[in-house]
Parts: structure tokens; sequence; C-alpha cells
């Protein structure tokens, strides 16, 4: 996938400005695919020249002008085109992971310093994620393509970052039970506790 299909997906909501794109990639695209704002108003000027995209300028009094973009559709068909394409499963690039790989020859506490914040990092994602899913889909259900397409995207990343917080929980697990010290106890309520 290119960021150009990221952002011709964005397009099929509704005409934005490069400001809402990237806002729309902040709070939404973006936990699954990572666009800073240059490289988002980069690509739209891309994918303007190619003709996928058309910008209507909007006149502001007392500020700057501002570009609305649309799908054309000439970009519909690009869209179209690339998602009938097979996708491709990501790889994982984790160093945590390599760290794991050679844990006899590291040092223990560091890894259980790193541990502990990726399990408080996939605890406060899980959390968003499910924040998310309460306001925008209170009963579980999606009415509509999009609202469905949305819908599955968020509990799959509800329940990945859940699995990600479980193996940390684990492997510090393990590790207290290899070194002789204790852990994190599972949370209830949101609330860790130490022991030890």
């Amino acid at each position: 996938m290119a960021l150009g299909d990221a952002i011709l997906a964005c397009l099929t909501e509704r005409p934005m400005t490069g400001y809402e794109l990237a806002k729309t990639f902040d709070s939404s695209i973006g936990f699954f695919w990572k666009a800073d704002h240059q490289q988002i108003y980069r690509e739209l000027s891309k994918l303007r020249d190619r003709g996928y995209i058309q910008g209507r300028e909007v006149v502001q009094s007392g500020k700057p002008n501002k570009l609305i973009y649309t799908l054309t559709p000439e970009g519909r068909t690009a869209l179209r085109h690339w998602a009938a394409r097979p996708s491709t499963p990501p790889s994982i690039k984790d160093d945590l992971l390599v760290r794991l790989h050679a844990l006899d020859s590291i040092d223990i506490e560091p890894m259980r310093t790193d541990l502990m914040a990726r399990l408080e990092h996939h605890r406060d994602r899980h959390a968003n994620y499910e924040r998310i899913l309460k306001k925008r889909f209170p009963d579980g259900t999606a009415e509509g393509r999009l609202d469905l397409g949305n819908l599955l995207l968020l509990q799959l990343g509800a329940r990945h970052e859940q699995m990600v917080a479980d193996f940390c929980e684990e492997a510090l697990e393990a590790l207290s039970a290899m070194s002789g010290k204790a852990t994190v106890v599972p949370i209830e309520d949101g609330k860790r506790e130490g022991k030890g």
C-alpha cells in the first residue's frame, strides 16, 4: 500500500482540506498507517498531478485561502484497482523482539523496564480504541459499508493492543520467575499494582 492509496481511501468519506486530511490520519488511519503532515501534502500534490484528485480553492477573509480536495472519477478507478489486488501481510520489525531473542546475553532489568513501558503504551492504546468504539458505535453495530469498515478496524485495533498488553504481562511474569523478582499484577479496573 502506498500513502496515495490511503489518502484516496480517506477522500471517499468526504472532500477535505490538507489540514483535515492530516487530522484524519492523526485520529483514525494513523492507528495503522503512519504519515506526517509534510508527507501528506507532498502526496496530495502527486495525486493532483496524476488527475486522481482535484483541489477547489475556497477564499477566506482574514486568513489564507484553503484548498478542498475531492476524488476524481480517475481517482475512484485507481482506488478500486488498488483495492482489488491482494493485500500483503505486514512484516514485524520490533527491536524488543530482537532483544527477547538475545535474552541470554543482555541485562534483565532494562528489558523489564522496556516491557513495563510497552505494557503501559499498549494499555493506553487499547483504552483509546475502546473509547472511540463506545463513542462511535455504542451498541456495537454499524450502518452501511463505511461504518462497518471503521467498526471492524477499531475492533481489530482494540484486540491487537489487548493481545500485546497480555504478552507484555506474561513476559514480565516469566522474567520475574526467572530472576526471583516480583512484577506487575494483572490490571483490574485500569489500575496496575506492583508487588515486592
